[in-house]
């Protein structure tokens, strides 16, 4: 048990993943690990970054078995919190089950995949327990489909988590219609963001990080501070050889927010949006 409840929180990294290369991966899958990235190594990382909590995304590789990120959860419960992969028609007392364990919130990764029918009785009955939950579903697909995907998911009540950005081109600019749009949405006040995965916006790591600084004053006016979070994305998968831990906290650290926009990105906003008590 690596558990210490009396860790006052530092700094909230709201995105990372932890697995085994040995796990039985998900038949459909576009990335296949050939290392571990374990919970030990990502608390070592933390702890050297200044930071004290982390939220546990489960990997699109390991599809919707969860068990390696519930492991991880039951180590370190207080400092924790996981966000899980699972099938629309899961069961209501396997949801529960996995709320009691520290999940807060559910992961549609739609990247490379067929756009779902939200309308469907399935998923409206999916999204009214994750509802119920007070759990937030986390959106991940380029921004060009994610406009069209919000406004079928704002009626239903929940808390909308947007991914790296919202995964926009980066040599597009940050007047690109779709992006545009995202942040015009973000004024509903249904929407968080996180400030993450800037080498993951399709240009050179130059144009990804001047679109980032550009964009942050956008989001903090669209989003305001309460919907903005900070992750760092580790292990960075399919970009491992040139990505480190530190390296994007010297990107986050470059994009010129204040003292005040820190505290929210990584202590204030995350405490609420994933529900780590703060001592």
């Amino acid at each position: 048990m690596l558990d210490h409840r009396s860790t006052p929180i530092t700094g909230i990294d709201a995105h990372a993943h932890v697995f085994s290369q040995a796990l039985t991966l998900a038949g459909e899958r576009r990335y296949t690990p050939g290392y571990d990235a374990t919970l030990a190594d990502y608390l070592t990382h933390l702890h050297a970054n200044g930071l004290s909590h982390g939220v546990l995304v489960q990997p699109s590789f390991l599809g919707t078995d969860n068990r390696y990120l519930l492991a991880a959860l039951q180590q370190a419960p207080a400092q924790l919190r996981g966000v899980v992969v699972v099938a629309p028609d899961i069961g209501r007392d396997a949801l529960q089950a996995m709320a009691r364990q520290g999940v807060v919130g559910v992961r549609l990764n739609l990247v490379g995949r067929a756009l779902p029918d939200f309308a469907a009785h399935g998923w409206k009955v999916f999204f009214a327990q994750i509802a119920e939950l007070g759990w937030h579903v986390e959106l991940h697909r380029e921004v060009d489909d994610l406009p069209h995907l919000v406004r079928q998911l704002i009626p239903f009540g929940i808390k909308l988590v947007i991914d790296h950005f919202g995964r926009p081109d980066a040599r597009l600019g940050v007047d690109q219609p779709a992006f545009v749009e995202l942040l015009e949405l973000g004024l509903s006040g249904h929407l968080w963001l996180k400030v993450s995965g800037i080498y993951r916006l399709a240009g050179t790591p130059v144009q990804n990080l001047a679109f980032a600084r550009q964009a942050m004053p956008l989001l903090q006016q669209s989003f305001g501070l309460r919907r903005l979070v900070w992750g760092s994305d580790w292990p960075h998968t399919q970009h491992e050889t040139s990505i480190h831990y530190a390296s994007v906290v010297e990107q986050r650290q470059t994009l010129g927010c204040s003292q005040q926009v820190e505290q929210a990105l990584l202590i204030d906003t995350p405490s609420r949006l994933f529900g780590f008590h703060r001592p």
